[in-house]
């Protein structure tokens, strides 16, 4: 079993779950990073690797209990107590309510709010006997208002918004600091990149969020003082229209 402290991010993909893992690695941390595929975060932990931190990876289809159960009982198991939970999984999904189905609607609920009632529930179960621990969700624009086309995303991330304010009144006086990290704008991707151009041109003038940025938010979360914790935290490029 590892000595270092353990941080699990579920939804570590390309972008920000990526950055986040690395954020973590490179303070020392044991980092485990998750999706439903672990095959494909073999770049990630070979770069975590490479600069000379630890990671491990696990498939885990975060919207099934009996996945997310044995996730965290293995990590714990295998590499021991985890200190940190990062939940960032999307499902920004795009459509007209004209045409939407409810097994697309009900599909996006689950990756957004769903997955992120289940991995906080198996954190905090395991966080609450030890009187510490942190919990991080990865929020959204939706979080706060529904947009046009966004129905099954928008009632998703309110929905895991609400989970986790939920979360951060009852086990904030139990030692475990919940919080919730609302994304307004476009984040620097190869997905912006190639389906935006106009858009991501704005990252010259700073007008596009970087992973990395966002990333040292999570690690100022985890790092506050108890009697300064911060539940929500807004990030956003300065040009951008709120």
């Amino acid at each position: 079993m590892a000595s270092k402290p353990v941080c699990l991010v579920v939804g570590a993909g390309d972008a920000l779950g990526g950055a986040i893992a690395r954020r973590f690695a490179r303070e020392g941390y044991l980092t485990c990073v998750a999706r439903r595929t672990a095959d494909k975060l073999a770049d990630l932990t070979a770069a975590i690797e490479k600069a000379g931190g630890t990671a491990a990876a696990y498939g885990c289809d975060a919207r099934r209990e009996e996945q997310v159960v044995a996730l965290f009982e293995q990590i714990e198991k295998g590499h021991g107590p985890i200190e940190v939970l990062v939940h960032n999984i999307g499902g920004n999904v795009r459509e007209s309510i004209l045409d939407a189905t409810a097994q697309k609607f009900f599909k996006t609920w689950e990756m957004a709010c769903m997955a992120g009632f289940l991995t906080g529930r198996e954190a905090a179960r395991r966080m609450v006997p030890r009187e510490r621990g942190t919990i991080l969700f990865t929020g959204a624009t939706a979080s706060l208002r529904g947009g046009a086309g966004f129905a099954g995303f928008s009632a998703g991330k309110a929905g895991l918004r609400m989970v986790a304010q939920s979360m951060a009144r009852e086990l904030g006086p139990k030692g475990i600091h919940v919080g919730h990290v609302v994304i307004d704008g476009a984040i620097d991707t190869a997905f912006i990149r190639e389906n935006f151009p106009q858009r991501y041109a704005l990252k010259e003038r700073d007008g596009i969020l970087n992973p990395e940025h966002i990333a040292d938010i999570y690690w100022m979360l985890h790092t506050q003082p108890r009697d300064t914790w911060s539940f929500e935290i807004d990030v956003r490029p300065w040009i951008e229209s709120w």
